[in-house]
């Protein structure tokens, strides 16, 4: 049974309400997102509000939002941010994306997203897991991402996803559509020569050569994470 909370360096998730629970993948996209500089962030889907309280830890000056639908959820965050070092900077919108877009808020310079994605895949008994994790038309669509994205980024603005590669391949083609395009990836992999598990892709508005990195989380023959994970993750993890 997963814990009730996740302790890092200097914030406290609890997450015993949330339906997806604090992940390495989820860890890594909130580490590796380009925040600096950015004034105003807004995380999609929320969840517990990590990539928000990563956001706030990593950028001291940024006014961060998020957004999140399910009620339990909402409430969890909102109690994390509050608990947080950064609880001036950080505002909740427990409401649909859609609820948020009618609203007209301010442009972002960035916005975070770990959408659903499992389109395909067998439904979880859990209703609210099921939502937390699948791509369905009555959740958060690809579509309606890429199109927020669009409406609401600066012109320099960034939009920053994490996807498997076969999902990330169809989110690109609604970005294109909206008018975002890939300007850097990174491929995360369990070890230097295991298949890709997630691509995480930052988008902005000029078609350019997106850029690409590979990113193994493991050692090739030990558990122990690479150099490259621990720098990048060793001002959140108390073990590292």
């Amino acid at each position: 049974m997963a814990n009730s909370y996740f302790q890092f360096k200097q914030f406290r998730i609890e997450q015993g309400a949330c339906a997806m629970k604090v992940c390495t993948d989820a860890c890594v996209l909130g580490a590796v997102t380009a925040v600096a500089g950015a004034a105003r962030i807004l995380d999609i889907g929320t969840g517990t509000g990590l990539l928000a309280l990563m956001a706030a830890q990593r950028n001291p000056t940024a006014s961060i939002e998020a957004v999140e639908l399910d009620d339990s959820a909402a409430a969890q965050a909102a109690a994390n941010f509050t608990a947080s070092p950064w609880a001036a900077r950080l505002r909740l919108h427990a409401r649909p994306l859609a609820q948020l877009a009618a609203a007209r808020p301010q442009p972002f310079d960035h916005i975070i997203c770990n959408p659903p994605f499992f389109r395909h895949a067998l439904r979880s008994p859990d209703a609210r897991r099921t939502t937390a994790r699948h791509a369905d038309d009555d959740t958060l669509s690809f579509g309606e991402l890429a199109c927020f994205a669009a409406d609401f980024l600066t012109p320099t603005g960034r939009l920053t996803v994490l996807l498997p590669p076969p999902e990330m391949q169809e989110f690109e083609r609604e970005a294109a559509a909206a008018g975002l395009f890939p300007a850097t990836r990174l491929v995360l992999r369990h070890r230097a020569t295991s298949k890709p598990l997630r691509h995480i892709v930052a988008f902005s508005r000029q078609p350019v050569l997106a850029t690409e990195q590979e990113l193994p989380l493991h050692e090739p023959d030990s558990e122990a994470y690479t150099a490259w994970f621990q720098e990048r993750l060793g001002p959140f993890y108390l073990a590292l």
